[in-house]
């Protein structure tokens, strides 16, 4: 699942990119409201994290309202030093998802995150489901029927996305696209990579596949019968 933060202090920015990164999120970050505007409207994310106060020409509420007025749905979180209730409102209604007063724990906004990521139709719970095959995006157990499987830290990723997206073909450029982050080196093979090592994991032990190639479209993780 892939992360943008807009942080003006970077102190801040750097250790949440860092946190995050080691919770398996691909993770971006911009420093100002004007880069973190273009950024949101213009690359795909599963989560925003939005400082309100920000340098630039416009602040963190101008993001969430032009965020929504381009009809994407991405939640987004607010984090502020602002902790009157009509501060709280003020954000709500310009469109975030969720409000997070500084200073905070990193444990309360990975769980805020958690939340926020449960909200879509494609998952109910904590646990994701496909068939006989479950991940636990908080103990990072992944199960296929009664073994355990163990995944690299992408090979997770990659996965806890398709799930959250299961009976859906995705494209090579939408995984891309929300499983590594801006910087990440790719080349032109490595999507088929890393599918090829999760088929090896939740597949090939099996005598039913989850994991099915569609030709010319992309990849879809779904029970077929």
């Amino acid at each position: 699942m892939r992360i943008l933060i807009v942080e003006d202090e970077h102190k801040i920015a750097n250790a949440l990119k860092q946190g995050l990164s080691q919770e398996k999120y691909a993770v971006d970050v911009e420093y100002d409201a004007d880069n973190g505007l273009g950024a949101a409207l213009n690359e795909s994310y599963d989560i925003m994290i939005i400082d309100r106060m920000l340098p630039g020409s416009i602040e963190g509420l101008d993001i969430c309202r032009q965020v929504r007025s381009a009809n994407i749905h991405t939640p987004i979180l607010l984090l502020t030093a602002k902790d009157q209730v009509n501060d709280r409102v003020e954000g709500l209604n310009a469109g975030a998802d969720d409000y997070l007063v500084k200073p905070f724990s990193f444990e309360e906004l990975l769980a805020r995150i958690r939340a926020l990521l449960r909200r879509p139709e494609t998952s109910s719970g904590t646990v994701l489901k496909v068939g006989d095959l479950t991940l636990d995006p908080v103990t990072y157990e992944v199960r296929r029927g009664s073994s355990r499987l163990e995944l690299s830290s992408k090979e997770f990723a990659l996965l806890e996305y398709m799930m959250r997206n299961s009976n859906r073909v995705l494209s090579k450029d939408t995984i891309i696209s929300h499983v590594w982050d801006f910087d990440a080196d790719i080349l032109p093979n490595t999507v088929e990579v890393y599918i090829g090592y999760l088929r090896n994991k939740i597949d090939k032990p099996h005598q039913k596949p989850l994991l099915h190639t569609q030709r010319g479209f992309g990849y879809l993780l779904g029970d077929k019968r």
